[in-house]
């Protein structure tokens, strides 16, 4: 069979709207595990046993569970305890909820990674403790975390062609669909490849210039 990408051309609107959905959802997804991976990582280095405890729990349980298992829980066993919660809200929780026990980890060590002087320093200056967590402690441990969260969030991107198990038609949804109706796999698929790679790579470029630009005083002094 001759490739031919030429009989794909009619439903490249349907495709970018399935690129598009896949975007808003993990654009949604990594502003939710960045939230809880935040409380989780503050959880996870509090002083306070429960805290901690609590903290390490949920992290054990969302890094244990394959994904499509926990996909498949919120949206297949939910409603049968009366939760209802359409395909895209649920592949935007179910993301942030896994995301968020892999972010909580980078952030954690993160902190672990400050130099204890620097805290010891603004707690002798006064500073209540919300405020050198805010102010010190979390703009350190973001900018030391940058890369490592990039790899989180491109997991993010990848891990989100699950959803299409759940009939939500992100990027992955709708290649199936366009496969399926023009019997053409192979020419589908190798869009739907070159697409993932496009995506990644161009947030791989962007986390390594906020990483530069978050960083550059250090890089400046290096020199």
């Amino acid at each position: 069979m001759k490739f031919d990408l030429s009989i794909l051309a009619k439903h490249i609107p349907f495709l970018l709207e399935g690129a598009w959905l896949t975007l808003h959802a993990c654009a949604l997804a990594v502003v939710g595990s960045l939230v809880l991976g935040l409380v989780i990582g503050a959880m996870r280095t509090s002083a306070s046993p429960l805290l901690n405890r609590l903290a390490a729990v949920y992290i054990d349980i969302f890094r244990n569970i394959p994904f499509i298992v926990q996909l498949f829980f919120f949206y297949f066993g939910l409603p049968e305890i009366g939760i209802y919660i359409d395909a895209f809200t649920t592949g935007v929780v179910a993301l942030s909820i896994a995301g968020g026990a892999f972010t909580s980890d980078v952030i954690r060590s993160g902190i672990l990674a400050i130099d204890p002087g620097v805290i010891e320093a603004a707690q002798v200056s006064g500073l209540r403790k919300i405020t050198i967590f805010r102010k010190i402690i979390l703009p350190i441990a973001l900018r030391a975390s940058v890369r490592p969260l990039g790899s989180v969030f491109i997991n993010l991107i990848l891990t989100s062609s699950i959803l299409s198990t759940i009939t939500l038609n992100e990027l992955t949804g709708s290649a199936k669909i366009v496969a399926s109706n023009t019997f053409r796999p192979f020419e589908v698929y190798f869009v739907l490849l070159v697409a993932y790679a496009a995506l990644t790579y161009a947030v791989s470029i962007l986390i390594g210039m906020l990483h530069r630009y978050l960083n550059r005083h250090q890089e400046e002094g290096a020199v």
